[in-house]
């Protein structure tokens, strides 16, 4: 049993579904505007909403948007008469699960409600999940809950845990460091240093005086012994980011501390015994340096005990909308400022590539929070290239879609709005599609993932 709520102000629409419903078990409130219909959300808890488009007072797509203040969870379902259909577009934009247009059909509406219904619990059971890892695997900064990202935090509950060497292989900015931390951060060194260093920051000879350290009188201005990071770092972990920047010669000094857990200081003659847990990281593509002679095989392998790869912001999406509220959260913590993001210019950020990844949309959000005057970024005040970016995106789907119903592009003879091109791509398409399952139009729903009910409103019949 599901708890519905129908908004109409159509007495018969609301007393028809509600025995509708009734009949299959479904407890059902009832409201006659959308106020009403908002203040119910308010008190109580509903599994699904369907509300017709046009209502007295704040119109459906208003009541829909201010519902997941309430209930950001719940599914929702659109009523609208067949000319209202972009409104019910607008809906879809918004949120909506899904829409049907008055007259509609019981056997319709019901397959639509449970669909509705299925997809509420499935969102619900994925967000308790989620809760429950990110619960279990809480890292510090490390944000999102992606798939890709769940798994990278179970390996690093397993891997903590033990002294093996881990390579850190990811994209600048993917946050490498970040990672490293949450090891040590886990492990039973905890309590001990996290040293971190730059391989690519510094020449040769200061990295390995650096690294090992020095004793008196090796070079000019060593004028007393001095511990290397390695030294410092006993008991603990040390970071070496960007190795693939280290010289040859370094290499092999590196592998054999790696090898025999022991340094010796520049200019020393006496080896050192050091117990200190190695996390490397690089954003190269070490396997290209080893085939190019630039990096040692055997080092390679050293470091790679455990390889760790971090995805690219543009293979998490998913975590986007998260991550740029963490970087709100954190400049309200900052600055005494609480900025919120607008859902389109949300949408537009989690679309965008991000070449920077991380780093690069952290210092976009707190530089357009610094500059808001309104409380909220909006579209018009991301940079023109992330807008233009979405624009060249959604034209080269539009460009995939049209090669595909047509083999041969020809140039166009006149210039229609946008809406009625791209009404135009989908109607061709879809009758391509029944074309080609032999004009069954059962297969052909199937194979576009539609209902069968959208195929025949899509291409203006009635369904038999």
């Amino acid at each position: 049993m599901a708890r519905i709520l129908v908004v109409d102000d159509e007495l018969s629409i609301i007393e028809v579904l509600k025995t509708l419903l009734a009949r299959g078990g479904h407890s059902v409130s009832t409201a006659s505007n959308g106020n009403e219909a908002l203040r119910l959300l308010k008190e109580e808890v509903f599994d699904l909403m369907i509300t017709d488009v046009c209502l007295p007072g704040i119109d459906g797509i208003t009541l829909l948007h201010q519902s997941k203040n309430f209930q950001n969870q719940l599914a929702v379902i659109v009523m609208t008469a067949y000319a209202g259909i972009e409104s019910a577009v607008e809906a879809m934009k918004n949120g909506a699960f899904d829409y049907i247009t008055k007259p509609f059909k019981f056997d319709e509406l019901m397959i639509t409600i449970q669909r509705a219904l299925s997809y509420e619990t499935a969102i619900a059971e994925n967000k308790l999940l989620k809760h429950t890892l990110k619960t279990k695997y809480h890292f510090g900064n490390i944000v999102g809950d992606s798939e890709k990202m769940l798994e990278i935090y179970r390996l690093i509950e397993k891997v903590a845990k033990t002294n093996s060497t881990v390579l850190i292989l990811g994209e600048s900015g993917t946050g490498k460091e970040l990672i490293a931390k949450a090891l040590h951060n886990e492990s039973p060194r905890k309590n001990n240093a996290f040293v971190t260093i730059n391989c690519s920051a510094m020449p040769e000879t200061l990295l390995e005086s650096e690294l090992f350290g020095y004793v008196k009188g090796a070079f000019t201005g060593a004028a007393t012994n001095k511990k290397g990071l390695f030294e410092t770092a006993e008991d603990g972990t040390i970071f070496l980011d960007e190795i693939g920047s280290i010289p040859v010669t370094m290499q092999m000094k590196l592998l054999r501390v790696l090898q025999e857990k022991e340094i010796r200081r520049v200019g020393g003659t006496e080896n050192i015994p050091v117990n200190v847990r190695v996390v490397a990281a690089t954003n190269e593509n070490l396997q290209d340096k080893i085939r190019k002679g630039e990096f040692r095989e055997d080092l390679y392998f050293r470091l790679s005990v455990i390889p760790i790869h971090i995805p690219p912001l543009r293979e998490r999406k998913d975590d986007i909308p998260m991550l740029i509220q963490h970087f709100l959260t954190q400049f309200d913590k900052e600055n005494h400022r609480l900025i919120a993001a607008s859902p389109d210019a949300v949408y537009i950020m989690s679309n965008y590539r991000w070449p920077g990844n991380v780093r690069q949309l952290e210092n976009l959000v707190k530089r357009l929070a610094t500059l808001n005057d309104s409380g909220t970024i909006e579209v018009s005040e991301l940079p023109q290239d992330m807008k233009e970016s979405l624009n060249s995106h959604l034209m080269d789907n539009t460009m995939h879609q049209t090669s595909t119903v047509q083999q041969s592009a020809h140039p166009a003879k006149e210039i229609i709005p946008l809406k009625n091109y791209i009404k135009k791509i989908e109607d061709s398409y879809i009758r391509k599609t029944i074309e080609d399952c032999g004009g069954s139009k059962e297969e052909a729903a199937s194979r576009l993932d539609i209902s069968l009910a959208t195929l025949y409103r899509k291409i203006g019949q009635e369904l038999k």
